[in-house]
C-alpha cells in the first residue's frame, strides 16, 4: 500500500511539470528594450507573460516600435495615446531603438538581430506602429524579412519625403508629425513685435535634419527674417551655454531637438529642457508638447498623445479590415499650449495669445479659487446693500412691505388649504382637522355629499354648468357654517363636513339640513335646474375610533343612499348589527 501511494504520488508530480511545461508555455517578457503588456493595464516593469500550448490567439496583437526609450517624454505620451486609442482587449508590445542616446551601425545591427530572433519567437503581430523616423526607415529597410505581409501605420514622422515613400509602398498608413514652423514664428512675433531673428535650437539627427528643411523653406520664403541655428551636436557643453545666453532679446528661440552635444554628452528631454529654462536669456518656443510646463514657453504643438491615439485607431480599423485609409497620411493633430510660470517670469500678456490657447500652470485668482463663494456672496451683499438702503429711506414702504408679505404669506397659505373653484377647505384641510378632533378625542360626525347624476350635467349642459353646480352647492355649504360645522370640497362632485358632536338630534338636524340645500333650484348656465344630492353619515366614537375607517363609513353610507334611490340622507348601519 505504501508504494501504491507513492508511485501515485510520483504520478502526479510529473503531470504537474507536464502540465506546467509542456502545456503552460509560461515564460519571463523579459527580453532586453522590451515590454509585454495588455492594452489597457498600466505600464508595469518585465511580467510574466503564460501563453498555454493550444490556446485561443484570436486577440489582436499591435507591436509599437519607438525611434526612442520610454525615458523619453514625447514617447511616453505617444504610448499613452497608443493605449487609450486601442482600448482594452488589444495584445500591445513595445520596442525601444533607443537612438537618442546612441544612433550608430552597430546599436542598430543589435537591435535588428534582437528583433528579429524575438519576433522569431512569437506569434505573429497585426498591425505594426512605427513612432518618428527612424523606426519608420527601419521598418521600411528591414520589411521584407521582419513584417512581411504586416501592415504598417506611423506616426510622430518629421520627414515628409520619408512619409510620402512609405505610403507608396502596400498596407502603409500614418499620422506625419508636421511642425507648425510658420504658426509659432507668427506667435514669437505676437510675443516680440520687435523680433528681426529666428534662432533654432537643433541638432544633426534625423528629426533636426526633417525640421531643418521646413525651417529653411520658410526663412527663404521670409526673408525680412535673420535665421540662424544653435547646431548642439557642433558644440561643445560650455559653448552650448554660451550660445543659449548670446541669444539677444530681439530674437526668437525656438527649441527643436537636443539630443547631444560635440562633447559626446547624450541628453534626455529633461536635460535639455532644463538647460534651455537656464541658460536662454528669451522664451524658448516649442513645437511639440513634450517640456511644457518644466521651463519651456510652449507653442503651437503637436500633441504626441494625439498623434499615438490617431495612429492606433487607424491600426484597429485595419485589424477590423476596413483597409481605406492605407496609402494615406493623417495631419499631426496641434494645439497652441504655454506655461503660464514662463509667461509671467518673461513679463509676457496673456492677451497677446491665440484664443482657445491652453494654459498650464496657470495660477488661480483669489476672486478665482473661491468663485463659488464670492460670487453668491457679493450678490447677496449686493441685494442687503439695496434693501437697506430703500427701507433706510422710506420706512413706511418698509412696513407696508412687511405687511404685504404677512399677507401675501397669508393667502398661500389660505390657497393651499382651499379649494380654487369653490373657495371652501379642500381635502387636505379637512384631513388635518380631523385628525385633530379625533387626537383629542372629541366626538363628531363625517358628513359626506356626493352631487346625484354630475356627469349628467356636464354632458347635456356643459363643463361651465358643472362648476356652477359645485360652486352653488359649496355656497349653500357655506352659509350653513357655525363654529361646530365646517364645510369642505372632498374630490370631484363629492363635499364632506364635520360636525363637532356626534348628538344624534345634532347630528338628525343637521342632515336634514343638508337636504334642504337641494330643495331650492340652481341657476346652471343662465336656466333653472334642479340638482340633488346623497348623503352618508358616519360619527366617532360611535362608529369608530379610526380616522380612516370613519370617511370610509360615512362613504359607504353615501352609496348606500345612491342604491336606493338618491336625493336622501343615511346614517352608518353596522353589518353585525343593521343598526346605526
Amino acid at each position: 500500500m505504501a508504494k501504491r501511494r507513492v508511485y501515485k504520488s510520483i504520478i502526479r508530480l510529473f503531470l504537474v511539470i507536464l502540465l506546467i511545461y509542456g502545456v503552460g508555455g509560461c515564460y519571463w517578457g523579459h527580453e532586453a528594450g522590451r515590454l509585454t503588456i495588455l492594452s489597457g493595464l498600466p505600464l508595469v516593469g518585465p511580467e510574466l507573460v503564460c501563453r498555454a500550448a493550444g490556446a485561443d490567439f484570436s486577440q489582436d496583437r499591435v507591436l509599437f516600435i519607438s525611434s526612442y526609450s520610454y525615458a523619453w517624454d514625447t514617447v511616453q505620451m505617444q504610448m499613452e495615446g497608443i493605449r487609450d486609442g486601442l482600448g482594452n482587449g488589444v495584445v500591445l508590445d513595445y520596442e525601444f531603438m533607443d537612438t537618442k542616446r546612441v544612433d550608430d551601425e552597430e546599436a542598430l545591427r543589435l537591435f535588428h538581430d534582437g528583433l528579429a530572433y524575438r519576433l522569431s519567437k512569437l506569434e505573429p503581430y497585426d498591425v505594426v506602429i512605427l513612432g518618428d523616423d527612424a523606426a519608420l526607415k527601419f521598418a521600411l529597410e528591414y520589411r521584407e524579412e521582419l513584417f512581411q505581409d504586416i501592415p504598417l501605420v506611423f506616426e510622430g514622422v518629421n520627414s515628409e519625403e520619408l512619409a510620402r515613400k512609405a505610403v507608396a509602398e502596400p498596407a502603409v498608413a500614418g499620422v506625419i508629425e508636421t511642425l507648425s514652423v510658420a504658426e509659432n514664428i507668427e506667435l514669437g512675433l505676437r510675443i516680440n513685435p520687435s523680433a528681426k531673428k529666428v534662432v533654432a535650437i537643433v541638432d544633426d539627427t534625423l528629426t533636426g535634419e526633417a525640421v531643418r528643411q521646413g525651417l529653411n523653406q520658410y526663412m527663404e520664403s521670409n526673408p525680412e527674417m535673420e535665421y540662424s541655428e544653435i547646431n548642439s551636436s557642433q558644440l561643445t557643453t560650455p559653448y552650448l551655454k554660451l550660445a543659449l545666453k548670446s541669444v539677444n532679446k530681439n530674437s526668437i528661440l525656438i527649441y527643436i531637438t537636443m539630443t547631444e552635444d560635440a562633447d559626446g554628452k547624450k541628453y534626455t528631454s529633461f536635460e535639455a529642457v532644463k538647460m534651455i529654462a537656464e541658460h536662454a536669456s528669451v522664451p524658448a518656443l516649442r513645437m511639440v508638447e513634450g517640456g511644457i510646463g518644466e521651463g519651456l514657453l510652449g507653442g503651437n504643438v503637436v500633441s504626441m498623445y494625439k498623434s499615438g491615439e490617431l495612429a492606433a485607431q487607424l491600426a484597429k480599423e485595419i485589424m477590423k479590415g476596413n483597409l481605406e485609409q492605407m496609402g494615406t497620411i493623417v495631419d499631426s493633430p496641434v494645439m497652441y499650449c504655454v506655461d503660464a510660470d514662463v509667461m509671467e517670469k518673461f513679463d509676457i500678456s496673456m492677451s497677446v495669445l491665440p484664443e482657445g490657447t491652453v494654459v498650464v500652470n496657470e495660477k488661480e485668482t483669489f476672486f478665482e479659487k473661491n468663485r463659488e463663494v464670492l460670487v453668491p456672496g457679493i450678490v447677496l451683499i449686493g441685494a442687503l446693500v439695496v434693501i437697506i438702503g430703500w427701507v433706510t429711506f422710506d420706512n413706511y414702504r418698509r412696513r407696508k412691505l412687511m405687511m404685504q408679505l404677512k399677507e401675501t404669506g397669508k393667502i398661500l397659505e389660505s390657497a393651499s388649504q382651499h379649494d380654487f373653484l369653490t373657495g371652501i377647505s379642500n381635502r387636505s384641510k379637512f384631513m388635518d382637522d380631523l385628525k385633530q378632533q379625533i387626537d383629542m378625542k372629541k366626538p363628531c360626525t363625517v358628513i359626506m355629499i356626493d352631487i346625484d347624476d354630475f356627469k349628467n350635467i356636464n354632458d347635456t349642459l356643459g363643463h361651465t354648468a358643472g362648476d356652477e353646480a359645485l360652486q352653488q352647492v359649496a355656497g349653500r355649504l357655506k352659509e350653513m357654517g357655525t363654529e361646530l360645522l365646517t364645510p369642505y370640497r372632498f374630490a370631484g362632485d363629492e363635499f364632506i363636513l364635520i360636525l363637532k358632536s356626534s348628538n344624534s338630534k345634532i347630528v338628525e338636524k343637521t342632515a336634514y339640513q343638508c337636504r334642504q340645500i337641494f330643495t331650492r333650484p340652481f341657476n346652471l348656465s343662465g336656466k333653472e335646474a334642479r340638482v340633488c344630492g346623497s348623503i352618508g353619515i358616519a360619527s366617532y366614537p360611535k362608529d369608530t375610533e379610526d380616522m380612516e375607517q370613519l370617511v370610509i363609513y360615512a362613504d359607504d353610507a353615501m352609496y348606500h343612499v345612491k342604491k336606493s334611490g338618491k336625493n336622501d340622507f343615511s346614517f352608518y348601519q353596522s353589518e353585525e348589527t343593521g343598526k346605526s
